[in-house]
């Protein structure tokens, strides 16, 4: 006798993706044409664009704990909606400012609000998606923000070399907007308070994927370096038109996500995510050792597959340890680990460019990919077996 799959592609579900899609895709308009601007037309070092680059993951971290909370106890649409209002106006901001000091505001602010309206909207998706389905849903969901890395800084790079970087906060800013009408059109019923306890740690962080929080942390600091500078990273070692570099993650991406979402619902979560650490460690290697331009787009489409692969399954790693009710929190925990680690590479790649190369600095970010397998081997999969709950 057969069985019949839930439906995943519901009304709900797609404008789930396209209003994640279109808010990565003007967030990341600004990540890799933002250090260029800073350095090669205000004049700033490659130190002070990392300052201004990671105070968006401050904001984030700063929202994304109380932000799980709030999702879980209110109603997740408003909050979604409003968040995603205030992060979309918000791209006005860098219009105005044009020093230092105001970016890294604008920035913060903007991170907090994207810190809030990111959290809201995963949490809505996973509500929205079969249990039976979780694995492939969250793949494509997870595809759309891989997509919006991938082609947004292509467009923002051919943008900024024709038209500057004024018109790219003009697309931003409509892609945006757009995005808010998306969410307008989810449609989601309200919930009603939910009853927690006054004081507790899992009010705000999901402790049962603390061990897995810490491998995808460790695995985020390579993927900070690469988005913010690998523009600058092709032009310090020669490569001509290094925005396509997005483009052939991009392909990597999708072509891992046709494959990895539906491994994990079989049950393959561990192997699955073993397979990809170990690629995405071996890929960064060579792409801070062999500066050839075949090798620098070679890796990227490895990188895309090694992303691609590693972040279904590290999302079910934290929503299949929550029950219901801590969905929010455990998103929350999901994406500030991943918002923890990007920060400290935007952070650590400008100060290592400042005093070595951009080179070392992605040979870091290859370590933090072994030492990230190695916590996963030793803690993460042992942790996950323990806690894990059955719908």
């Amino acid at each position: 006798m057969s069985v019949t799959k839930p439906v995943l592609w519901n009304r709900n579900f797609v404008q789930c993706c396209v209003s994640y899609f279109l808010m990565n895709f003007a967030y990341y308009m600004l990540m890799p044409t933002l250090p260029v601007y800073l350095v090669e037309e205000l004049g700033v070092g490659t130190s002070e664009a990392g300052m201004v680059l990671s105070a968006y993951t401050i904001g984030l971290l700063c929202v994304r704990p109380f932000s799980g909370y709030l999702v879980d106890c209110f109603s997740r649409k408003s909050l979604y909606l409003f968040a995603f209002t205030v992060f979309a106006g918000l791209f006005v901001g860098y219009w105005f400012a044009l020093a230092v000091g105001a970016l890294i505001v604008v920035r913060l602010v903007q991170g907090g609000f994207m810190g809030l309206t990111s959290v809201a909207g995963n949490t809505i998706t996973i509500d929205v998606i079969p249990s039976q389905r979780r694995g492939e849903g969250m793949g494509f969901y997870g595809l759309t923000i891989n997509l919006a890395m991938s082609f947004a800084p292509l467009v923002a790079v051919g943008l900024y070399d024709r038209q500057g970087f004024g018109w790219i906060i003009l697309v931003a800013l409509i892609a945006a907007w757009l995005g808010v009408g998306s969410v307008a059109l989810i449609r989601y019923p309200k919930r009603e308070k939910v009853v927690r306890p006054a004081f507790s740690l899992d009010r705000f962080i999901l402790v049962k994927a603390l061990p897995a929080a810490l491998a995808y942390l460790l695995v985020a600091i390579p993927y900070g370096m690469l988005l913010s500078f690998v523009v600058l990273y092709g032009r310090e070692i020669g490569v001509s038109d290094s925005g396509y570099f997005f483009i052939f993650m991009a392909i990597g991406v999708g072509t891992a996500r046709l494959v990895s979402g539906r491994l994990v619902d079989h049950g393959q979560i561990h192997r699955v995510s073993i397979v990809s650490l170990v690629s995405l460690t071996l890929s960064f290697g060579v792409f801070a050792s062999v500066h050839t331009t075949f090798a620098f787009f070679a890796c990227a489409l490895l990188i895309g597959i090694g992303f691609g692969v590693s972040v279904p399954a590290f999302q079910c790693l934290f929503v299949n340890v929550a029950p219901h009710q801590m969905r929010g929190t455990a998103t929350s925990t999901y994406l500030s680990s991943f918002d923890c680690g990007m920060g400290i590479g935007m952070l650590s790649a400008g100060f290592i460019a400042t005093h070595a190369n951009l080179a070392m600095a992605y040979a870091v970010g290859a370590a933090c990919c072994l030492l990230s397998l190695a916590v996963y081997l030793r803690w993460v999969r042992d942790s996950y077996e323990r806690n894990k709950l059955v719908d």
